[in-house]
């Protein structure tokens, strides 16, 4: 069973009321919620993680910046608000001297990030030595953006999973039932649904709290797909 992780985040930007609609789903036990280091300033983006922490759950900044320099100072911000994790981003060897200590686990982009909101290009070969590259750098995981992928996506997450033996977290357009049930039987050990989850796209005319247990449900329920 994959792990659910709510992103408050609306086309790769955090929410601008965050906290407030944390709140309003507090009840529904959502284990693993983050953002993105861009659409809040660094006190409000603080106060939301230590929201999400006081209500138990593990937390994730996502570094979806476009530039290295900006990626960096997200970095360093990330050591002041302490999330749980740090996903996302490129410049791993520079990420990882600054959060050295920090005790955030780090889960890099993999393959050639263009645009915003981020798409994954390169072959499956390419990705897949990418992921080789970031493992030898000894980061914790990888952040694989599998559905902004303009290709095979089952071959590219096979192809990720045999070539490391790094957990998986798949972001960015996990937008149906059929794909977390695709992601669970692929073995991947986490996702990421945002904007979907605020659009009602699980359920027809349900409120927020009625899209996250959907995706609880599917999670927990996926029939796995053969390797």
């Amino acid at each position: 069973m994959p792990e659910f992780i709510f992103m408050l985040t609306r086309d790769d930007k955090t929410l601008p009321d965050a906290e407030e609609v944390f709140a309003t789903v507090a009840t529904v036990r959502v284990r693993h919620v983050g953002c993105k280091d861009l659409g809040l300033p660094e006190h409000e983006l603080a106060g939301f993680l230590e929201a999400a922490r006081d209500a138990g759950a593990t937390t994730y900044l996502e570094v979806v910046s476009a530039t290295a320099a900006d990626e960096l100072r997200s970095a360093e911000t990330a050591t002041r608000v302490h999330p749980d994790y740090l996903i996302g981003g490129t410049q791993v060897a520079d990420v990882q001297r600054i959060i050295e200590g920090s005790g955030m686990r780090y889960f890099p982009y993999i393959g050639r990030i263009v645009d915003h909101p981020c798409l994954l290009r390169g072959t499956i070969d390419e990705i897949a030595e990418d992921a080789r590259r970031v493992e030898a750098m000894g980061v914790d995981g990888i952040n694989l953006l599998a559905y902004r992928y303009d290709g095979d996506v089952p071959a590219l997450v096979r192809a990720v999973a045999a070539t490391t033996a790094l957990p998986l977290i798949c972001a960015g357009s996990v937008d149906s039932v059929a794909r977390i049930e695709e992601l669970a039987g692929l073995g991947v050990w986490a996702f990421t649904v945002g904007t979907a989850a605020l659009d009602g796209r699980f359920v027809p005319g349900g409120d927020l709290a009625a899209q996250l247990e959907a995706i609880l449900a599917a999670a927990r329920g996926a029939a796995p797909l053969n390797r």
